[in-house]
């Protein structure tokens, strides 16, 4: 392996199934989508390429942002459909035998000790394999759906959020490691001595623990977290294991990386244990012709239909982006919703129909066939640094067979990403290099 290697994930957004529907090899016709079988097919071939994990994005609610109306989102399966991510994790963990899987989790909306004890449990039964996404969600439509009337402010969601994460961790360290004897002589399955009451509490939360289930075999699972926003950043300074990068520019991964570090020290962490990684939707072709074709296809498909952009971000920040002129320059505005995405979504035109065929979510620069985009990859990896990439695009078996089975091994050739697992937990091999 080369002398920096760098770890490979997917994220698996939007909603489970409906990804691309309407287009070819989209492997979502008729009643298949809310099916788990294209999902299972998808774990197994990431870690067949021996990819750290997969994520499942999630959200609670259907958006009716803009326009006023849930209509545009629901005639183009816009974030609904949506099953819940958690029911497939033991389905892709039975297809799958170390691939990292990591369920999204609201920490304004959970209970920290159900998510402390369904993590747990999906960790005991995966053997160590289970990671937790911590988002604050964002919409006020979601914060409805479980009783409040607004949401919960910005701020105040990651100060919640930063006691959410002491808790759960507090209640999986309630059982010691050890704390299972299974002592057949003595009749004793757990030593009572090795069990204990948190007796948390806290301005948001409070638990008496101790779980009723024993200690994850990681001991900590994988905690995961993707904010761009300054508390975002600084809770997962705290905290995260690793951080999503979506930016769309070189210029802008350096930036993030280099004040995520800042902070990752700041809080007494070593910067080398808070993983960075990058999202990505790199465009894989026969021919570099081919490839370049599929961008432009794209960029038409973006310019024919801005109001997509417009809805999908209005959906993230709560601003009915309809109610503006789309020719007309925008002026700065303001979110509790997802501020970092607003102000990256604002710097990608004068106009709103500017910006909606200009931005991008991810980096997509990545052009060509496996072997020149795997090149592209490692000159990105060499000027900014950082430890992985992170897939994220329409799921098809197409698009899943050109990751793993065209670039993953243009990869693995150049000696940049693993050829096999180190380690059996998740943890393990994330920072295993």
């Amino acid at each position: 392996m080369a002398a920096n290697p760098f770890h490979l994930g997917w994220f698996l957004g939007n909603s489970y199934g409906v990804h691309g529907w309407n287009q070819q090899w989209s492997g979502a016709d008729g009643g298949d989508w809310a099916q788990p079988d294209l999902h299972m097919d998808l774990a197994r071939a990431v870690e067949r390429a021996c990819f750290d994990f997969l994520l499942l994005e999630d959200s609670v609610f259907v958006p009716d942002n803009y326009g006023s109306s849930m209509d545009f989102y629901l005639a183009r399966a816009l974030r609904a459909p949506k099953n819940d991510p958690l029911p497939l994790i033991p389905l892709m963990a039975q297809a799958t035998s170390r691939l990292g899987l990591v369920p999204t989790i609201s920490t304004s909306f959970y209970p920290p000790y159900l998510l402390a004890r369904l993590i747990a449990t999906l960790d005991l039964m995966s053997k160590g394999r289970v990671g937790c996404n911590f988002v604050t969600s964002t919409a006020e439509r979601a914060a409805q759906n479980f009783g409040l009337d607004t949401h919960i402010e910005h701020h105040l969601r990651y100060e919640m959020a930063d006691e959410f994460v002491e808790v759960v961790t507090k209640l999986w360290e309630s059982w010691d490691a050890d704390a299972i004897v299974m002592d057949r002589e003595r009749g004793m399955f757990v030593d009572p001595a090795k069990v204990r009451a948190i007796d948390f509490k806290g301005r948001f939360f409070s638990s008496r623990g101790p779980l009723n289930t024993a200690r994850p075999p990681q001991g900590r699972p994988v905690l995961i977290q993707a904010g761009t926003s300054p508390q975002g950043q600084a809770f997962a300074s705290k905290h995260m294991d690793a951080v999503l990068c979506a930016v769309s520019t070189i210029e802008e991964m350096k930036a993030f990386r280099a004040d995520l570090r800042t902070k990752v020290a700041a809080a007494g962490r070593n910067p080398d244990d808070c993983k960075i990684f990058y999202v990505i939707m790199p465009t894989v072709g026969e021919s570099q012709s081919e490839a370049e074709e599929r961008v432009k296809r794209r960029a038409a498909g973006r310019k024919a239909a801005p109001a997509m952009a417009l809805a999908q971000m209005a959906s993230l920040t709560d601003i009915d982006f309809a109610q503006f002129d789309i020719d007309a320059p925008i002026g700065e505005l303001t979110t509790n919703g997802q501020q970092g995405t607003l102000k990256r979504f604002l710097k990608q035109g004068n106009t709103l129909r500017e910006i909606a065929e200009n931005y991008r979510y991810s980096y997509e620069d990545l052009v060509g066939t496996p072997e020149t985009v795997a090149a592209q990859m490692a000159e990105v990896m060499q000027e900014v640094g950082g430890d992985g990439f992170v897939f994220q695009g329409n799921v098809s078996r197409r698009f899943v067979a050109e990751i793993t089975d065209g670039l993953t091994p243009a990869l693995q050739k150049r000696g940049l990403v693993r050829t096999a697992y180190e380690h059996e937990h998740f943890r393990d091999n994330l920072l295993a290099f």
